[in-house]
């Protein structure tokens, strides 16, 4: 028996060794040709596109190719998006690939990997190009950290000048775009040019896998950090004709804080000067032929806000009681409502489905937590959410006038949630339209019965004397 375990836990040792051996043998069969990756920093949103043209040198296909991030960067990934490109120049189209989070055995100094999935596997001697987006949120840090009203706002930013990649690679170039040409400081690893608004590092050649030469630039960046900490959108259901939203906002200005006093006459009289990094201004992208549209804080209406509406879209531009600079918080409720047949739907299969946009309406903000609630109308059976990315999702229940047992809600849960988060989600469900009847009915019975409670209190005598 102890010999036949021992054969077993070899046998078991042996196969995962040989997995191991073909994943190393896998990744060290795949290079890069040439890789290019413009950064933007002209917002606190940062954008990355990195174009990849890797070569299978091994003997057998490859059905996926992996994309390594440093742990620094994995916890303020908001989007990795990835596509094959097919054909040149004008007729070039693009063919989007899924992206997943991969665990890898012996990742060295706990780099984190994303798996693009190609739609065919690449043979040997074959090649593909990708194209990969990014963005990264909270990765500019302010320095100094406190700036005073006529300061302008530095910030750093840290990243590598060679791509962080488990594959060799054999020419890159990275390329950083700034919001001006103020730089502080940058590190230099030659060759480096910096020019106008942008820094150029590279050609490097004939990088070995897992490569990483860290660099750190020091630049002003004035733009408004607009960060939600927390926004609660609630879409509530009327089959009578109308949907309702609510979006309660908890706004932060994240970039470096403010110190001393804050002089109004200076910052009116000093546009161009005083407050360069607050914003007062919050612009707001709401769905078209939107009604009853109300913007408060707690302490009442604010009248300072301007709504432009056309057939494709609705801006409503609000402006807080008072500038937002770093560290300050606003807190405040959106609210409108949007007509019934712009959104909900029935489906071939006779269920009812709301066509919503998920994301957040403020434009160029992070939104640290975003909570979706869909209230259905009451009755409603077998609620169904199906969202283009990972969220949270659970059931609760909630009662507005006149309901019986409740209406459904569908919750859905974001953190991390960026502009380009801002697409069409749908929520499928069923419902009996016998169900439109029971308010009214309840109503009209409770009419009845009080117009019968009169009648019968005034014909009935209920004096004590003949």
């Amino acid at each position: 028996m102890a010999a036949q375990l021992r054969f077993r836990l070899a046998l078991v040792f042996s196969v995962f060794a040989l997995l191991s051996l073909l994943a190393r043998s896998s990744s060290q069969d795949l290079q890069i040709a040439n890789a290019e990756r413009r950064i933007d920093l002209t917002s606190h949103i940062i954008k990355v596109f990195l174009t990849l043209k890797v070569e299978n040198t091994g003997a057998s296909p490859a059905s996926e190719i992996l994309l390594a991030f440093p742990p620094t960067q994995v916890d303020h990934l908001a989007v990795v998006k990835a596509a094959a490109t097919v054909g040149k120049r004008k007729k070039k189209t693009y063919q989007p690939l899924d992206v997943n989070p991969s665990e890898q055995p012996d990742s060295p100094n706990g780099t984190k990997y994303f798996s693009v999935s190609l739609l065919k596997p690449l043979g040997k001697g074959e090649s593909v190009t990708l194209e990969v987006f990014y963005i990264l949120t909270h990765s500019l840090e302010p320095f100094p950290v406190e700036i005073s009203q006529s300061e302008s706002q530095l910030v750093y930013y840290r990243d590598s000048a060679i791509i962080l990649s488990p594959y060799a690679i054999k020419q890159q170039t990275t390329y950083i775009k700034t919001p001006g040409t103020k730089v502080e400081s940058y590190t230099r690893v030659d060759p480096t040019i910096h020019a106008g608004k942008e820094l150029k590092y590279g050609p490097y050649d004939e990088q070995p896998p897992y490569s990483y030469s860290p660099i750190v630039i020091h630049f002003e960046n004035n733009n408004p950090f607009a960060v939600v900490e927390e926004l609660v959108r609630e879409v509530e259901i009327s089959h009578w004709g109308s949907i309702q939203i609510t979006e309660h906002y908890k706004l932060v200005h994240a970039g470096a804080r403010h110190k001393g006093i804050f002089s109004r006459v200076e910052y009116q009289s000093r546009p161009s000067i005083s407050g360069v990094s607050s914003f007062k201004h919050i612009l707001a992208r709401l769905p078209p032929r939107v009604h009853s549209v109300y913007y408060r804080d707690e302490i009442g209406n604010i009248s300072s806000s301007h709504l432009r509406m056309d057939s494709r879209k609705s801006e409503l531009e609000i402006e807080p009681r008072y500038p937002l600079f770093g560290g300050w918080k606003a807190t405040f409720v959106i609210g409108y409502g949007v007509p019934l047949e712009d959104f909900l739907f029935e489906s071939s299969d006779g269920r009812r489905y709301l066509n919503f946009t998920f994301g957040c309406p403020l434009v160029e903000t992070v939104v640290d937590k975003l909570t979706v609630k869909v209230v259905l109308p009451e009755g409603s059976k077998e609620p169904s959410a199906v969202v283009p990315f990972p969220v949270d999702q659970h059931l609760e229940t909630s009662y507005s006038y006149l309901d019986v047992v409740g209406r459904t809600v569908v919750v859905l849960e974001k953190k991390n949630v960026v502009p380009e988060h801002s697409i069409p989600f749908q929520v499928y469900y069923n419902f009996n339209p016998i169900f439109m009847l029971a308010e009214p009915f309840m109503l009209a019975s409770v009419f009845f019965f009080f117009f019968m409670a009169c009648v019968a209190y005034l014909h009935i005598d209920l004096s004590i004397r003949k």
